[in-house]
């Protein structure tokens, strides 16, 4: 098998991977870099030229690894979508929130490039997206070669996936973002168990170790005690979560918890594309079976809007929960605006949920201690940090021992390290060296083709 990466920074970016078994030659994700903008922000596309594509497979659609979609297909327009069907439920309202985050970008930051896919161009595509139920093997033929895949569900989001491939002799397993754990609408992933010939595997959480005595119930059950401590000191809690699949979880979180009188009384604020996507996480229940979610959460908890306008640096002084987007507390965002007017006041706390990465707002905040001047660049407002900043452990991804326990079972000939910070990858690279000595293992440079 031939393998190139094409994330153009490694790391944990605009994640897509081009592989060839055989004659067929298959792409896996084709996202967008959180961090960067324009033509920057989308994988090294320019190595596909020229090449025919036989098969694109969406892992799941968290735009890292789904934003580019539309760039891959234009120039691709005869290549097969495969991904599962909640991902399929998903992905169409998922790109045209893309393109408007990309038209807002265009205008507040002069970015020329922007929007790289219209409106009007998702809509052409979004017929050829083909959707596959989990644990359902189908036989896909290039121009030569024929491969079988497998999707299996990794938790982690609605919809996500490992990947099982089949050529000829040789079996691949892809594990795409995990989470072993059950989540509370979203049971964890479940591998397949046993050999794999090659095994490409995300490392996100490989520089953080396992949380002592932690369990997903107990940080669930801290999150709850914590919310209301702020709101019996007079103070406000603002969450800033991901929309696709955090602030589903955490509003049911947040409705169990007052359904048995265990939440304390307050104003419960939440905006954002998560509000929007209950809908959908509905509808994936109803018709699936996938989920447990229901959007009878958002009226049983009297969720109120946020204000239109939010002045930077003001507390709002409501003694609320803010439930809000974005998760990395990134710039021009509502958690942003938000947290620049609360940080400054000890009755206040700021709680995270999910990964944040160290270069933006949110993972600075995380890194900041009391007393530390805070600067909000972009809102022009510099606060001296006195708020609680809390981290609850309820990541989407597995931790580390998890996976590496998954990769040393399956014996596989060569490990594949994707989808993780240089420090990350390099605790899988020096674990597996000791507890796999028999697998190679590979951190592929951006760009440069591995046979594997």
């Amino acid at each position: 098998m031939k393998l190139t990466d094409l994330n153009r920074d490694g790391g944990i970016g605009a994640n897509s991977l081009l592989l060839q078994l055989g004659d067929f030659r298959l792409l896996v994700d084709c996202g967008l870099h959180p961090k960067k903008t324009g033509r920057a922000a989308s994988p090294d596309l320019a190595r596909l030229r020229g090449l025919r594509l036989d098969l694109i497979i969406l892992t799941h659609c968290h735009l890292d690894h789904l934003g580019s979609l539309p760039v891959v297909m234009r120039e691709h327009p005869d290549t097969p979508v495969v991904m599962t069907q909640p991902s399929r439920m998903l992905a169409e309202r998922m790109l045209h929130n893309s393109a408007n985050v990309m038209l807002r970008q265009r205008d507040e930051e002069s970015i020329p490039d922007y929007p790289l896919f219209t409106h009007e161009e998702i809509e052409r595509i979004a017929p050829r997206f083909t959707a596959l139920p989990f644990g359902q093997a189908k036989k896909i033929r290039g121009a030569k070669d024929e491969i079988e895949l497998t999707f299996h569900p990794a938790g982690h989001v609605a919809g996500a996936a490992g990947v099982e491939l089949r050529h000829k002799h040789r079996a691949i397993f892809i594990t795409g973002d995990v989470l072993f754990d059950n989540q509370r609408i979203l049971p964890g992933a479940k591998f397949p168990a046993g050999h794999f010939d090659t095994l490409i595997t995300e490392t996100t959480r490989g520089n953080t170790e396992r949380a002592i005595k932690h369990s997903r119930a107990d940080e669930m059950a801290r999150l709850v005690a914590s919310i209301n401590a702020t709101i019996g000191r007079g103070g406000s809690f603002l969450l800033p979560v991901f929309a696709l699949g955090r602030m589903q979880e955490i509003l049911t979180i947040v409705a169990d918890a007052r359904k048995f009188n265990r939440l304390a009384e307050c104003p419960i604020f939440a905006s954002g594309l998560g509000m929007d996507l209950a809908d959908y996480f509905d509808e994936i229940t109803r018709k699936t079976r996938h989920l447990q979610f229901s959007k009878s959460v958002i009226k049983d908890l009297r969720i109120k809007p946020l204000p239109r306008q939010l002045k930077p640096g003001e507390d709002q002084k409501q003694n609320a929960l803010y439930i809000i987007s974005s998760g990395m507390m990134v710039e021009r965002t509502p958690s942003y605006t938000l947290a620049s007017g609360l940080v400054g006041h000890a009755r206040n706390t700021v709680g995270f949920v999910g990964y944040c990465d160290p270069d933006t707002p949110g993972g600075q905040l995380l890194a900041a201690k009391p007393g530390d001047d805070f600067l909000f660049k972009t809102a022009h407002v510099k606060a001296k940090l006195k708020a609680q900043v809390e981290r609850f452990h309820l990541s989407g991804h597995a931790d580390r021992e998890e996976l590496l326990e998954f990769a040393v079972q399956a014996t596989p000939r060569s490990i594949v390290l994707t989808h993780g910070d240089p420090p990350a990858r390099k605790w899988f690279a020096d674990q597996l060296a000791v507890k796999a000595p028999g697998s190679k293992v590979l951190d592929p440079v951006p760009g440069q083709e591995y046979q594997v």
